[in-house]
C-alpha cells in the first residue's frame, strides 16, 4: 500500500540522484517505490532515486492569454515513425525527443505560435535556415529540432543537470540558461522544463 507524504500547498520537488529535480503535486511511498503525481497522472520509481523532497513556495500565477495555432496549409502530415530513426542519427533518446515535441506543438506539425516558430519542434524561421532545414516539412522540422538539441547538450555536458540546462536553452536561449548558470527564473521556462522532465521520465518507465 501507497503512503501519501508530502503534500504541499503549492506542490513540490523531488530532488534525484542524477540531477533532475521533477515537479510534483504531491508523492506516495510504499517500501522501496516512490511515485510522483501531477496533473492528475503519476510517475513511479525506485525510492533510492529520490535524494529529497523539497517544499515548493506557492506563488499565485498571473492569468497570461493562450493564442491558439495558427494552421497554415503548407504544412505536411507527419508519416510513420521518424522519432526513433531521427533520434538514432544523432544519438538522442527518443524519449527525449518525443517530450520535446510534445511539449512544443502536441504532435501538430501545422502549429504556429504567436512569436512565428513553426511545426512540430517549433523552429523559428532563422534557426531553421542556419539548420538547413525547411520547418515546414515534419521529418525536416524534427531532424534540425534535434540537431540543435543535441547542440544544447553537448554545451552543457560537463554541468551535473545537463537534461535540464539544455531544454531551458531550448526554450527560452543559452544566453538566458548561462547568464543564471542554470534554468532561469523565468515561470514559462520553469514550467517547460518541468513538462518536459516529467513527461521524459514518464516515457522511459
Amino acid at each position: 500500500m501507497f503512503l501519501l507524504t508530502g503534500s504541499a500547498y503549492g506542490g513540490e520537488f523531488a530532488v534525484l540522484t542524477n540531477g533532475f529535480r521533477l515537479h510534483t503535486d504531491h508523492h506516495e511511498i510504499a517500501a522501496d517505490r516512490v511515485r510522483l503525481y501531477e496533473n492528475g497522472g503519476f510517475s513511479e520509481m525506485a525510492a533510492s532515486d529520490v535524494v529529497v523532497f523539497e517544499t515548493e513556495e506557492f506563488v499565485a500565477p498571473k492569468p497570461a492569454p493562450v493564442a491558439p495555432p495558427v494552421l497554415t496549409a503548407k504544412a505536411e502530415i507527419p508519416k510513420g515513425d521518424m522519432y526513433s530513426e531521427t533520434a538514432r542519427r544523432h544519438g538522442l533518446p527518443e524519449a527525449l525527443v518525443r517530450s520535446i515535441v510534445k511539449a512544443e506543438s502536441n504532435g501538430n506539425a501545422r502549429a504556429v505560435s504567436p512569436k512565428g516558430a513553426i511545426g512540430l519542434m517549433q523552429l523559428m524561421p532563422a534557426t531553421a535556415k542556419q539548420l538547413g532545414a525547411d520547418p515546414y516539412i515534419p521529418e525536416q522540422n524534427v531532424d534540425a529540432g534535434t540537431r540543435y538539441l543535441k547542440v544544447l547538450l553537448a554545451r552543457y555536458e560537463d554541468k551535473d543537470d545537463q537534461v535540464a540546462r539544455a531544454v531551458a536553452a531550448y526554450n527560452a536561449g543559452p544566453g538566458a540558461v548561462d547568464k543564471y548558470k542554470g534554468v532561469p527564473p523565468y515561470r514559462e521556462t520553469q514550467t517547460y522544463v518541468r513538462r518536459v522532465l516529467n513527461n521524459y521520465i514518464k516515457t522511459l518507465k
